[in-house]
């Protein structure tokens, strides 16, 4: 599992450590990996022109002191130096092997550049002359290797709110921060390199976590030789309309083939004979009235997809959220929800999967807000409503109260398509069904759906039909059954 830190659960650490180990050390471990990655970046060191980017901050000094290595192996290394004052020692370590004090000309011919301008304290828009420099270091023609976060992004949430610099390699010391798990600010830190420093024992519980590989296929249930569909779970589907048929096929496909020993479909006539036509694996009951008596026992509900916002669509998600199983709830059964807000109030296990609009409309916040704040409004909502909640999106994150959130970086662009959520909707239901808690669910089903997203577009657009197909692949893949270069990509994850 990954973990990531807030800024002042870092800096906490840090003074814990340094009280303990002689002035400078720290900086002088964080100087050493730096250099280090800065080199093999290069690949060839001697002759190479680095370029600083050189702020007021620790970050300034770390970029110094790495210089200071680099030139001794015979790069040459400028440095500009960009804030109110400048770590004295680094810069004295610099200019004694051979480094130079330039100006902002000198990235237009950088080799590579490293970024020192702001460090993890730093919040809001960059100012002058940082902004200016983060521009032109991105304009560089060699690649940008960010101190411990990139200048511009917030190390404790992502936010980016104006200029930032977009590096190939951010190494960040100690401990991943928050900022870097999350978009926008994952996507402008590139691959993340991690220097131990000696902090793990200094750090507390994690501000966010990531399952990896290893511990989405812990987690996964597996069948065993007693099993039989019944012990696999069994997952109920109420979603789709006469208007939305495809909804409830996806839907149904996604709980299929995430595992579940047997789907149940209950829904109009339209949507399932649909459903029967598709999957005729699954057990179909006809609604006539929003009554679920003659479904039959389920383990897990999933509820929304595609299901209409009218009276009959209304009384059908109160019925299914008065039952004593795990509910799933997602589109338009969160748009009902979102006018009564009572029908969450139960006992049982509740998992809602909605995007920033939907979650706009549950808990009043604007889209917006909540798009540049997705940590912040994922774990009020979860608070505020008794829920776990999955928020879609460029970075999936999913917050229980009392729980570290956890963030999914499997997914890819092309998954904005339509459907695609009726499917992801289907696997985490389905898991629910096999007996995973909601957070787990909600965690293990957007790794598997984002994998599968990669799978199915290999570099080109997909449906959500393709998405639900290559589930069973990304199962296998997590189980090493086979090989997918698709892994290659997930290097951390």
């Amino acid at each position: 599992m990954l973990t990531a830190y807030s800024a002042d659960q870092i800096r906490a650490a840090e003074q814990a450590l340094m009280a303990r180990l002689p002035e400078g050390t720290l900086m002088q471990r964080a100087a050493s990996g730096l250099a280090a990655a800065c080199a093999a970046l290069l690949g060839k060191v001697y002759g190479s022109r680095v370029v600083l980017l050189v702020g007021s901050g620790d970050n300034g000094g770390d970029a110094l002191y790495a210089g200071a290595l680099l030139a001794r192996r015979g790069a040459r290394v400028e440095a500009v130096l960009a804030g109110s004052k400048t770590h004295q020692a680094g810069l004295r370590a610099l200019k004694d092997a051979g480094g130079l004090v330039a100006g902002q000309d000198a990235l237009a011919t950088a080799d590579l550049v490293v970024d020192g301008l702001v460090g993890i304290g730093a919040s809001g828009a960059l100012r002058e002359p940082h902004a200016r420099l983060a521009e032109a270091a991105n304009a560089a023609p060699g690649p940008v290797v960010a101190v411990d976060v990139p200048s511009g992004v917030d190390a404790g949430t992502g936010r980016v709110a104006g200029a930032a610099v977009r590096a190939q390699l951010t190494v960040t010391m100690g401990a991943r921060k928050t900022g870097l798990l999350v978009d926008p600010g994952a996507a402008f830190a590139g691959t993340v390199e991690l220097v131990d420093i000696g902090l793990a024992p200094h750090l507390p519980e994690p501000d966010v976590t990531a399952l990896t590989r290893a511990g989405v296929a812990a987690r996964l249930p597996r069948p065993g030789g007693e099993s039989d569909k019944y012990r696999r779970g069994v997952v109920g589907i109420a979603a789709g309309s006469d208007q939305y048929t495809g909804a409830a096929v996806l839907s149904v496909g996604g709980a299929l083939r995430a595992g579940a020993g047997m789907v149940r479909y209950a829904g109009p006539g339209r949507p399932a004979a649909q459903v029967r036509a598709r999957w005729p694996e699954a057990v179909i009951t006809e609604l006539d009235e929003p009554s679920i008596d003659g479904v039959g026992r389920v383990q897990a509900w999933v509820l929304g997809p595609g299901l209409g916002t009218g009276r009959w669509a209304r009384e059908l998600v109160a019925r299914v959220l008065a039952t004593d199983v795990p509910v799933l709830v997602d589109a338009d059964g969160l748009n009902l929800v979102a006018k009564d807000p009572a029908l969450l109030r139960r006992t049982s296990p509740v998992l809602i999967t909605p995007h920033a609009g939907e979650l706009a409309r549950l808990t009043g916040a604007g889209r917006e807000e909540i798009e540049a704040g997705r940590l912040e409004h994922a774990r009020g909502a979860a608070a505020e409503l008794g829920v776990t909640v999955l928020l879609k999106g460029s970075t999936t994150v999913v917050a229980e109260e009392g729980r570290p959130v956890r963030v999914n970086g499997t997914g890819t662009a092309w998954l904005a398509a339509g459907g695609t959520g009726d499917v992801l909707s289907g696997v985490a239901g389905s898991l629910l069904a096999q007996g995973l808690s909601c957070y787990d669910a909600g965690s293990c089903g957007a790794y598997l759906h984002g994998l599968a997203g990669r799978i199915a577009a290999s570099g080109a657009p997909l449906t959500a039909a393709e998405v639900a197909e290559a589930i069973p692949a990304a199962i296998r893949a997590l189980s090493g059954e086979i090989a997918l270069d698709h892994l290659s990509e997930l290097t951390d994850w």
